[in-house]
């Protein structure tokens, strides 16, 4: 039996994709051939390092968003839709498009586990799963409900530990 090991750069690669596949999501970004778009802000942001994810990551829900920032404030937009269930969590920031185009949440969660409740409170307020991926650096999955597509990832931050849940969500 061969056992696999995830390398620094395995997971980071991982972690950027999740994050971008946020971003693509809400955006339509399509693959076109070879040096697409994600394609080369992926290699871009291996290449550059961890902190320079977060940057490219932060740019990328400032594009999804119409060019709104994501605060770091630890408040959540007021037009963030009610119907979308949160983790219990410290809320640690959030963002919205123009004209209800998307948000995006972000919270520090206890850990990694906490997608299995997240999945669970999705699906009680009638969204479906599809795409769910969980292993020990990520969990990520996409649900759709009858309003809303919510992609929802959790990693794990590696400066201090800390579990962050993003919540992109956009209107069907």
């Amino acid at each position: 039996m061969t056992t696999l090991t995830r390398t620094p750069r395995t997971r980071l690669v991982r972690s950027v994709s999740a994050l971008l596949l946020a971003g693509g999501v809400v955006v339509g970004l399509t693959a076109c051939g070879e040096g697409s778009m994600v394609d080369n802000i992926v290699g871009s942001a291996v290449d550059q390092g961890v902190e320079s994810v977060r940057g490219t990551v932060e740019d990328t829900v400032g594009d999804v968003l119409g060019g709104a920032s994501v605060s770091t404030d630890g408040t959540l937009p007021e037009s963030f839709p009610a119907d979308v269930p949160l983790l219990d969590g410290t809320v640690r920031g959030g963002g919205a498009g123009p004209e209800g185009t998307g948000w995006v949440a972000q919270l520090t969660v206890a850990s990694l586990d906490d997608f299995a409740t997240a999945q669970t409170q999705l699906e009680g307020a009638g969204y479906t799963a599809s795409g769910v991926n969980v292993d020990g650096d990520t969990a990520l999955g996409t649900f759709t409900g009858a309003t809303y597509r919510v992609l929802l990832t959790l990693t794990t931050q590696s400066s201090d530990g800390a579990v962050v849940a993003t919540y992109v969500v956009t209107p069907l």
